[in-house]
């Protein structure tokens, strides 16, 4: 870990950058085996939302888990105080990554993971584990009382305090286009707060945040992409502005077999 003043050419307040600790020995080895992982170099961060996109598979929540864990968050998701696992699947990329922090740290952080919030939920409601119970944090309704996309937009509205860092890995899984657009009015809201948020992401919607840093995975290292020529705007554009035309193409009878990474 590192840590250094605040950068006048940043406005991200906690997390400046992240690189390697040491080369990598086996390329062949997971995580390394990803591209994106292998030849990530000095990743800065230099705006409060920055985003991870790309193909399935490509590294982002890889490399998302990594920051979290780094930063001494649940692998599974929660806070630094609700600690348990189901099954252990992280890497161990996070003991070679260096981070280059704020000297001042967060107050609040929290790793929101789609694919174990219904483990967190449950862990939440836990009286007797009183390092972990929230309830009251989360509007004192239970999480498994609400649907998926009620319960995410509860923690963030009723849990996320501000003055904090966020790891958000694909939180659109519940959300339907309306509820998205809430979550980005109130990432705004957080940001006004002194936040600053790292999301893996899919969704074109959350992508559209003003000013927020884009990098793509692929068959390289992350490299900055501007809105506008992510395959995410491009794709659903084209899709809205000829449904027809673009279904007539996918489902014809002589269309081509799809293949990976196909859209």
């Amino acid at each position: 870990m590192r840590t250094a003043p605040p950068r006048p050419d940043s406005a991200a307040p906690f997390l400046y950058a992240a690189a390697l600790r040491r080369p990598v020995g086996d390329a062949a080895e997971y995580p390394y085996s990803l591209p994106a992982i292998r030849e990530l170099g000095s990743l800065p961060f230099p705006t409060p939302v920055t985003f991870f996109v790309g193909e399935n598979g490509s590294g982002k929540s890889t490399l998302l888990e990594a920051l979290a864990v780094g930063y001494g968050l649940n692998p599974e998701g929660g806070t630094k105080h609700v600690r348990f696992a189901t099954r252990w699947s992280h890497s161990d990329l996070h003991t070679n990554l260096v981070l280059t922090k704020a000297r001042l740290a967060p107050t609040d952080s929290y790793f929101l993971r789609a694919e174990t919030f219904y483990n967190l939920a449950s862990v939440i409601e836990r009286p007797e584990d009183w390092r972990a119970y929230d309830l009251e944090a989360f509007g004192g309704r239970s999480l498994h009382d609400q649907s998926h996309g009620e319960s995410f937009l509860a923690l963030v509205l009723h849990r996320l305090r501000g003055n904090g860092l966020y790891f958000f890995d694909e939180p659109e899984a519940a959300l339907s286009p309306a509820r998205q657009l809430a979550l980005l009015a109130a990432m705004h809201q957080l940001v006004a707060k002194r936040s600053q948020f790292v999301i893996a992401t899919h969704a074109p919607i959350l992508l559209g945040y003003p000013g927020a840093t884009i990098y793509l995975f692929g068959p390289h290292r992350p490299t900055p992409v501007a809105y506008r020529e992510t395959e995410h705007y491009q794709v659903t554009k084209a899709f809205l502005d000829h449904p027809d035309r673009m279904l007539r193409e996918l489902l014809r009878d002589d269309s081509p077999e799809p293949t990976e990474g196909a859209i």
